[in-house]
This record gives C-alpha cells, sequence and structure tokens, in this order.
C-alpha cells in the first residue's frame, strides 16, 4: 500500500486552489480526510470548532469576507446533516462554498449500517454541484469541478467521500476502463467574469433615468464593491441611496446621499422615498419584500444584477443591465445629465437630518431598563473606523441597521436571506481569522446566543480577540413583536427565569466576561471588552419592552398591535411605558415640535 492516500490529493488540491482554512469537526467517517490534513498542516488549517453548523456559518463567513471558496468539513451521518442550515445561508446569499462529508465504507453501503444517511439526497435542494466520489482516480479532478461550479455559480458544492476511498492508495485505479475516457484530469483554475453590459441597455437606462423627476438608488449587496461608482451615480442623478440590510455598507450612513435602508428595519426617509420616486435604480439587489417596493407602475425601473434571471424578478423592470455592479455603473455614468435643480435630494437630506435627531434621541443613558438602541449607540461611537460588526436575526438587527454607523472601511454581515438565527457568533470568528488586524464585533441576542455559545470557547482556544456584545431581553424578541402586529398576544416568546448570565460562560473559557444591568455601566464595560486581547463579552440585560417598531408605522399595523393588547397582551403595561419614554424621549430632542 502507498504511503500517499486519496484523501491527500483532496487535501492539496484545497491547497492548490488559495483554500487556506478548513472549519470542521472530525468523526470516523472522515478520519482518512483529517489524516490527509495532518500531512499537510504547514499549508492548511483546520479549525476544530463544537458544533458543525457554526462550521458552515464559518464557511460562509469565510467566502463573505474574501470573495473566495469557503470550505467547511464533517462526518457521516450526523455530521453532515448539521452542515445544512449553516450551507443555506450560503445558498441563499449566493456565497461560494465547499462542503466535504464521509460516508460509510463503500462496501456496506445501502445495508443500514451505523450512521448511513444519503447525503448526496439529503443535499440536493442545496447544491450546485452534489457527487459521491466512488473512485479514488476521480480525486482531484472533481474537486476542481466542484470548486469552478460553486465560484460561477456563487452557491454551494458538495463532495461526499466513503471512507474505504479516502485511505485508498492516492494512484489506486482500481477498476477496468469501459468508455472511451480518461479520469478527470483538469487544473485549479476559475474562469468567473461578470457579463458586459450591452451598449443599447446603457444608453436605454440612461434615457429613463435622466428624464425622472423623483430619482431613487436601492443599493443591495451586490453593490457593495462599487461605493465610489455608486456615489457618482448619485451624484450625477441627484438621487438618494436607500440600502438593503446586507448592502448597509455600499455607502457610509454619513453620506449626503444616504437615506438609511427600506422595510421593517428600514428609516422613515426610505420608505417616503420608494412611495415618492417615480424611477428606481436596483443595483445588486434581490430585495424579497415587495411590499416595501413601489407600487407595479409607479416607478420606471431600471435593474443591474449579475445573474440574468433576477432581474424582473420582484418588480416589472424597463430596463435590465446584466453585469458587474461597478462596471455597469462606470459605464452608465458619462450618460448621465448632471442636474442643476437638487430640491428632490434636499428635500431627503432634511428629512434624514430628522431621522437622524430621532433616533439619537432613542440613545437615552438615562433610561433604565437599558434602551438596547443606547447600548448599539455606544458600541457604535467606541468601535475603529474599520470594525466589523456581525449581527444575528432578530431585534439585534434593527438596532443595528439604525445604529451602527457605516463610516471610513467599517463592515456590516449577517444571514441575509436565510435570516437564521445564531450566525453572528461564527460569522466573528471566520472574519476574525480573515482579518486578524480588525476589531470584529458580534453583536447578538441571547435567544442566537444560546444556539451556538459554545464557539465562544473556539474563539479563546484559537486566541482570537473578538468582542461579543448579547443584547439580553431575555426573550425571542422579533418573534414577539411579529405576534403582536398580527393582533396575537404574545405566547411563548419569553424565557422563564432564571435569566441567563453569558458573562460567567466566556469567563469559564478563559475570556473576559461581564454582566450589565445599569446604563451607566455600559461604556466602560465595552471600552473594557475592546482593549481586551482576547476574546471578550459584555451581557447586557435591556429593556425586554422595547418594540423594533418600522420607520413609518401603517395604520393596519398600529391597528393589530392595538388589537393585541386588547385580546390580553400580557405585557401590556410595561410596553405602553417604554412606548411612552421613546415619544417623550424624541419629543424633546425637537423642543416639543411634532
Amino acid at each position: 500500500m502507498s504511503s500517499h492516500i486519496a484523501s491527500e490529493n483532496l487535501i492539496q488540491r484545497l491547497i492548490d486552489w488559495g483554500v487556506d482554512t478548513v472549519y470542521g469537526l472530525p468523526g470516523d467517517g472522515i478520519n482518512g480526510i483529517m489524516e490527509g490534513l495532518r500531512r499537510h498542516a504547514d499549508e492548511i488549517a483546520f479549525v476544530l470548532v463544537h458544533h458543525e453548523e457554526a462550521a458552515a456559518f464559518m464557511a460562509t463567513a469565510h467566502a463573505k469576507a474574501t470573495g473566495r471558496i469557503g470550505v467547511c468539513l464533517a462526518t457521516s451521518g450526523p455530521g453532515g446533516i448539521h452542515l445544512l442550515n449553516g450551507l443555506y445561508d450560503a445558498k441563499l446569499d449566493h456565497q461560494p462554498v465547499l462542503a466535504i462529508t464521509g460516508l460509510q465504507e463503500s462496501s456496506v453501503l445501502g445495508t443500514g449500517y451505523q450512521q448511513e444517511v444519503a447525503l448526496d439526497k439529503l443535499y440536493e435542494d442545496v447544491t450546485e454541484y452534489n457527487l459521491t466520489v466512488t473512485n479514488p482516480a476521480q480525486l482531484p479532478g472533481v474537486v476542481d469541478i466542484a470548486i469552478r461550479t460553486a465560484l460561477s455559480r456563487r452557491g454551494v458544492a458538495h463532495l461526499t467521500i466513503p471512507n474505504d476511498v479516502q485511505v485508498a492508495d492516492a494512484d489506486a485505479d482500481p477498476f477496468a476502463h469501459v468508455a472511451p475516457a480518461r479520469p478527470p484530469a483538469s487544473a485549479p483554475i476559475a474562469y468567473v467574469g461578470a457579463a458586459q453590459a450591452r451598449s443599447e441597455d446603457i444608453d436605454a437606462a440612461a434615457r429613463l433615468l435622466n428624464a425622472a423627476e423623483r430619482p431613487a438608488i436601492l443599493a443591495g449587496v451586490g453593490s457593495l464593491a462599487a461605493r465610489s461608482e455608486l456615489l457618482a451615480v448619485a451624484k450625477a442623478l441627484g438621487a438618494p441611496v436607500i440600502k438593503t440590510l446586507p448592502g448597509k455598507a455600499a455607502i457610509p450612513d454619513d453620506s449626503e446621499y444616504a437615506v438609511g435602508g427600506i422595510g421593517l428595519l428600514g428609516t422613515r426617509p426610505g420608505e417616503e422615498l420608494i412611495e415618492d420616486c417615480d424611477a428606481l435604480l436596483m443595483v445588486g439587489t434581490n430585495f424579497p419584500y415587495s411590499k416595501h417596493l413601489p407600487e407595479p407602475g409607479a416607478a420606471r425601473v431600471v435593474q443591474i444584477d449579475v445573474e440574468p434571471a433576477r432581474i424582473g424578478g420582484r418588480l416589472p423592470v424597463e430596463v435590465g443591465i446584466v453585469g458587474d455592479a461597478a462596471r455597469s455603473l462606470s459605464l452608465l455614468l458619462p450618460h448621465l445629465e448632471p442636474r442643476s435643480d437638487l430640491s428632490h435630494l434636499e428635500g431627503y437630506q432634511a428629512r434624514m437630518r430628522d431621522w437622524r435627531d430621532r433616533m439619537g434621541a432613542l440613545e437615552n443613558v438615562d433610561r433604565t431598563p437599558i434602551a438596547p438602541q443606547y447600548l448599539m449607540s455606544v458600541i457604535d461611537d467606541l468601535a475603529a473606523d474599520d470594525a466589523v460588526l456581525t449581527c444575528d436575526s432578530g431585534t439585534v438587527a434593527t438596532w443595528a441597521a439604525r445604529h451602527w454607523t457605516i463610516r471610513g472601511d467599517r463592515g456590516f454581515y449577517l444571514s441575509g436571506t436565510l435570516a437564521s438565527m445564531a450566525p453572528g457568533l461564527p460569522y466573528a470568528i471566520a472574519m476574525q481569522r480573515v482579518w486578524p488586524e480588525r476589531q470584529v464585533i458580534a453583536f447578538v441576542g441571547d435567544g442566537g446566543f444560546g444556539m451556538l455559545m459554545a464557539e465562544f470557547l473556539t474563539a479563546a482556544q484559537y486566541g482570537l480577540p473578538i468582542t461579543v456584545v448579547v443584547n439580553n431581553n431575555n426573550s425571542l424578541g422579533q418573534i414577539l413583536w411579529e405576534q403582536m402586529v398580527l393582533g396575537y398576544p404574545e405566547h411563548g416568546v419569553r424565557f422563564n427565569q432564571p435569566e441567563a448570565d453569558f458573562s460567567a460562560w466566556a469567563r469559564a473559557c478563559g475570556g473576559f466576561g461581564r454582566k450589565v444591568t445599569d446604563p451607566a455601566d455600559v461604556e466602560a464595560a465595552i471600552r473594557e471588552a475592546l482593549a481586551h486581547p482576547g476574546p471578550s463579552l459584555v451581557d447586557v440585560d435591556v429593556d425586554p419592552n422595547e418594540p423594533p417598531l418600522p420607520g413609518k408605522v401603517e395604520y393596519e399595523q398600529a391597528k393589530k398591535f392595538a388589537t393585541a393588547f386588547l385580546r390580553g397582551q400580557p405585557h401590556r403595561a410595561a410596553i405602553a411605558t417604554t412606548l411612552f419614554k421613546d415619544r417623550i424621549s424624541q419629543l424633546g430632542s425637537h423642543d416639543g415640535e411634532d
């Protein structure tokens, strides 16, 4: 038997593709692959996690941060099953990820052997490429195909490998060749390029936008690498820019063109602009909540996207431009006629000043219990201008959307389309490895943190100086308010006593941990955590009755909210008190003016 095993062909090919990290958890279904990693440990790192779901989230975060393939590894059966949620995060946010899983020895497949799960069948929906490797001669050729497919289609590829194939001789070719073909021979090269926008589409888009009186731009995650081009087009059109939450870092929040976000987590000026605009330029976004987009026919729409199938998927589009955001905007810019009348833009700048005043009024240190808006504002004030914020889904996303200011080279990442709970911590771990010199802060809820809190120990064991801030309302806050907006009193969304003290877990892991219940202690605790040389965690008890209200509350939403009160909302007095405090704060910031 050769000392060189087939798994080494797999691992060497990952190295050839520039993969420097594999996130995973071992098991007897991947012992051969682990041996391949051991033999190449000087060239590729294996990050041992505490739950496979976290490994998949980390691979997704790696892809989001670098634009390169993220790789996760899990054993057969339950290990592979655990990867799925994180892989769906990659699928729905269009991130290139390779999942490698083990499989039982090929001779016992189909016999009901222990942990025998047909992972290739299980992964059919989540993957763009999905293969059970049955012959050592397929390696490394199918690795190239898998990675190329993930990169070109911006999705998930999956290789599941029986453990006897993993440890076979690397040059084994055990079967007779009966087809006029050789085992796959390939190279670690991907030819991935955006389509070139057609000149006739650029011309048509320019004519439409030049004719608009009240233009608006909706920038999504696909425009993150097109900041300068986006701002140049906004300037030429005199157009305010709305940002989707995954696209929050597309332009700075303090830009003269920024009017904040869209949807339930957005701003009032953003919502009003959507209702008011007569032309909408959508750049790199597949924003799913069509209720928060213009009514069909109310605005003429231009959409730029690298994927032709996504153009026109949310709104009737008059002009579609297939291409990379930065390149397409650069081609469009010379055809735009600069505006001399900036009254449309100036009107929304005034509305944004008012909105910022109102949001600033909610960042009130004097509020008890601690206002989550204040907590987020402290993080915002103390974090560096190139800090990266990762965020869970839930009310924390609302506070981050409105109170985390994109300035300088700051980043912002979350599970955009899957909107999964719990990615904030694993995202932070992966991104701290990618950017060891930057501050990486995970802003998470107690519900999401509780799901994957073991990964704080992972951060400690690898000496990663992430900062975790737990917005602890002892509840599943977002679900609570969603129930009420349907007109139902809350049910089953608040955790029982005792309330968790996650700072004790942080200290038990060897990290910095502090529990905060007094608003006067928030700033010092966050400052100390950010300065700590290793992983740190601040667990902050916030007001559990602070509602993440939409930027613009509609009559029907208010009506159903009131209905929930009438039907016996159990905490209605506390909620009413919090809403009263919010209103008093905002009135104070406007000197009594509405």
